[in-house]
């Protein structure tokens, strides 16, 4: 029986050492009921809205009866948290989809939205905040966008913050988040994708809209690499990926993982994706790529959990092959 994905980061999350809340982010935010693009950006006038305490289930906050969207912001102090830290946003649980903003940008997203509305009222939401998008000089917004089809709405529980991983265990650069995303036909190769989806990673495709689907998809990230990143050997962390995989690095095929048996049979999905990345193939100072190719043979497919980015080898030995 394959694993399934209970939530978008919860398992990358808990399989990593101690993190501890660094701002609290309970309390009131600013609220609006409705819908528009306008209210995700970071310099919105929301001086006109009213508050809402988070969380709570906005039935109890005074919008009874309420179905659709509606927008949550808040602001933090980026002078609290440290660049060469990785931190986490916790929203808890949100009924039923939803959109997060940091300073205007996309940083994540659970469920899926009118008009393919598929709620995630279920999975706890926590986020990567890419430390790029961090005024860590001073405000910061943080934007939600929420839809809610039935019954309770909003951002309704959990411990609300921003948290940071413990210095030794941290990756050198996080990938977990948001990926470009493609189904594919056997043998098409990724020059010829047109129409890219966004996928959180790491999560089941079946849980982002693509149930039921079986066959191939290409993954795609460009991230940014620090110009004073070590010369130490450096690996890359992918999960578990259900079933195969091929994995290209800027272009160069650097991991395989395919024991070639067929459904029932096959365990390549349980086994933790560690690919060495030879030296000099990372750009310093420069955008780089990853492209997996995914080969899912039944049941749940894709980057389904684990940890997703780029460390040390020393440091993958000592934190994080147990």
């Amino acid at each position: 029986m394959k694993k399934v994905s209970v939530s978008l980061l919860l398992l990358a999350l808990l399989i990593q050492p101690a993190f501890a809340q660094t701002i609290n982010l309970k309390g009131r935010w600013k609220f609006h009921v409705g819908d528009d693009a306008a209210w995700a950006s970071q310099k919105f006038n929301d001086s006109g809205w009213g508050t809402i305490r988070v969380p709570a289930i906005w039935e109890d906050e005074g919008f009874n009866g309420y179905d659709g969207f509606a927008w949550y912001r808040t602001r933090f102090d980026g002078r609290k948290l440290n660049k060469n830290e990785v931190y986490y946003l916790n929203l808890g649980f949100i009924d039923d989809a939803d959109e997060v903003y940091l300073n205007g940008n996309l940083i994540g997203f659970s469920g899926n939205l009118p008009p393919k509305f598929k709620t995630a009222y279920n999975s706890e939401r926590k986020y990567v905040l890419p430390n790029m998008m961090i005024d860590f000089s001073g405000e910061n917004v943080l934007a939600i966008r929420v839809f809610d089809a039935i019954h309770a709405g909003g951002i309704v529980d959990g411990d609300i913050g921003i948290f940071g991983v413990s210095e030794g265990a941290r990756l050198l650069i996080d990938l977990q988040g948001i990926w470009s995303f493609a189904p594919v036909k056997w043998g098409e190769n990724i020059a010829d994708v047109r129409d890219w989806k966004k996928l959180m990673v790491p999560g089941a495709w079946d849980n982002q809209g693509y149930k039921y689907y079986d066959g191939f998809a290409w993954y795609k990230r460009t991230f940014f690499v620090p110009k004073d990143i070590t010369d130490a050997p450096l690996v890359l962390l992918l999960g578990k990926i259900d079933d195969f995989d091929k994995v290209y690095l800027n272009g160069k095929l650097i991991g395989i993982t395919n024991d070639h048996k067929g459904y029932g049979n096959s365990r390549s999905y349980e086994k933790n994706r560690v690919y060495p990345i030879p030296s000099g193939l990372l750009k310093p100072g420069e955008n780089n790529t990853i492209e997996i190719l995914v080969e899912d043979i039944g049941n749940f497919g894709g980057i389904y959990e684990g940890i997703i980015g780029i460390t040390t080898k020393s440091n993958y030995d000592r934190y994080f092959d147990k």
